[in-house]
């Protein structure tokens, strides 16, 4: 696992698709991409996580004190992530009533709580944590929407979870998508695309980008473009 950046404090890396972030139970479950680092970096540890069918940028400490300082960023919402899916359907029309702001954002608000009874589902319930998602729409046609996201909190799937709570599930989710809908794509086509924030030891303002060239328009799922 080659890191797209790396200091001597922290690495940058892009997860694929179907690679666990950490260890799951059992013996079949151990590949992951923090112990592909490893082996590489000894030192390396996990500081955030992304869901095993998503893609995209995750960042990883280097020391403990590398790790404090960077989980604190994460905390404090100091950092900036943001993502690109493809969904089902049209959802600017479905919150045709909520003006974007001057950019285009729209925001979905819904507290999200584990489906204790369906884990690892999480569900949308008054009994969760506050939880809100901004997105807006990139292109559309009459079958999906290509949009941008930023999660503003930092929930478990919560960006899958909010699309699929207005009624745009994203294609080729195996969790929350109807079978149709899952089975538009062989992935889910949610993808960590930008990761920005001021580095905790030198305060140099970093930002890196691993743009993917989805579309809303079938063959979703096109080209790959990094750009460290």
């Amino acid at each position: 696992m080659i890191p797209i950046h790396e200091d001597e404090h922290l690495l940058v890396l892009e997860k694929p698709s179907g690679l666990l972030s950490v260890p799951g139970r059992g013996p079949e479950k151990q590949d992951c991409l923090s112990k592909r680092v490893q082996d590489r970096y000894p030192e390396a540890l996990i500081v955030h996580r992304l869901d095993q069918d998503t893609s995209g940028l995750l960042l990883m400490a280097r020391g403990i004190e590398a790790q404090r300082r960077l989980s604190k960023l994460f905390e404090t919402r100091q950092v900036k992530k943001r993502y690109v899916a493809v969904v089902a359907g049209q959802p600017e029309q479905t919150q045709a009533s909520e003006l974007p702001d001057e950019d285009g954002w729209r925001t979905i608000d819904g507290p999200i709580l584990l489906d204790w009874e369906r884990r690892p589902l999480h569900i949308i319930h008054p009994d969760g944590k506050a939880s809100r998602s901004r997105w807006r729409a990139l292109q559309s046609s009459d079958s999906a929407s290509l949009i941008e996201l930023e999660p503003v909190t930092g929930r478990t799937h919560q960006l899958r979870v909010h699309l699929q709570s207005i009624g745009h599930p994203m294609l080729g989710d195996s969790l929350y998508a109807p079978p149709d809908i899952k089975a538009q794509s062989p992935r889910l086509l949610l993808h960590a695309q930008e990761l920005a924030f001021v580095h905790p030891f030198t305060e140099q303002a970093l930002a890196f980008k691993a743009l993917v060239e989805w579309s809303a328009l079938s063959p979703y799922l096109a080209g790959h473009k990094p750009q460290p």
